[in-house]
């Protein structure tokens, strides 16, 4: 089966719209575990516009399922991830002005400073994963550079899905993937993904990617919930992920 982490920014932006403490992000958290999710997700950025490093901090003792924390290596993250020690750290190279993440790495140009990095994390006991695009020589790289998982940046295929006419047009907005993973597979690397993934396309992505771990999805999960419910969502997930 694959896991659906559930990333809870959004939540935190809700928070902050009013500067108080609703809704509380910590019960919420323990709320998406309870109601079948199988990790958490946040996202900090150097502006706390929505979680807070002390989010991070305090999530450590909140969290029963897998921890997963992203962001761009800068020190200020390295650091916070070393003293929370989640499961799993996703690095992901987002501009510090990003509205939300825009690109995968290049595991080529950015070989040395990642394995750099990814080293520091795994003589730490934290799994790592690396936000890459869709193709054969960055997820070989990524390989080589020694982390134990990628991230695929599936944006693409959840935009050619959307206007897809046709099965053939759904099969080649997901083929890239597809031939991904089997490359991911082939050099030994864990497959998760996300970005714009959701009720909509998931079920088509999860059955024609193979070996698919582990999904993250926080936007379009939360803004289904205004519709159906926190915890009918999740469910809808998991039914479509089984």
């Amino acid at each position: 089966m694959t896991k659906l982490s559930v990333n809870i920014n959004k939540i935190a932006t809700l928070r902050n719209a009013r500067g108080g403490n609703m809704p509380n992000l910590l019960t919420v958290a323990s709320d998406i575990e309870e109601f079948g999710a199988q990790g958490i997700t946040i996202h900090p950025r150097p502006d706390e516009r929505h979680i807070r490093y002390n989010d991070a901090r305090a999530l450590k003792s909140i969290v029963k399922t897998e921890y997963n924390i992203e962001g761009n290596p800068n020190k200020k993250f390295i650091d916070l991830v070393l003293e929370v020690k989640p499961t799993q750290v996703t690095l992901v190279p987002d501009a510090v002005d990003a509205i939300t993440s825009n690109a995968g790495w290049d595991t080529i140009k950015n070989f040395d400073f990642l394995k750099d990095v990814v080293s520091t994390f795994k003589q730490n006991g934290i799994r790592t994963s690396i936000f890459v695009d869709p193709s054969s020589e960055i997820i070989e790289n990524a390989a080589k550079i020694g982390t134990d998982r990628i991230e695929l940046y599936t944006e693409s295929y959840a935009h050619s899905f959307a206007h897809a006419k046709s099965e053939i047009e759904k099969y080649n907005a997901v083929k890239l993937f597809t031939e991904a993973a089997k490359t991911a597979t082939k050099v030994g690397l864990g497959i998760n993904a996300g970005h714009d993934l959701s009720l909509d396309n998931i079920k088509f992505f999860k059955d024609n990617v193979p070996n698919l771990l582990e999904v993250s999805i926080g936007h379009a999960l939360i803004c289904e919930s205004l519709y159906f419910g926190l915890e009918n969502v999740i469910n809808m997930y998991l039914n479509k992920l089984n």
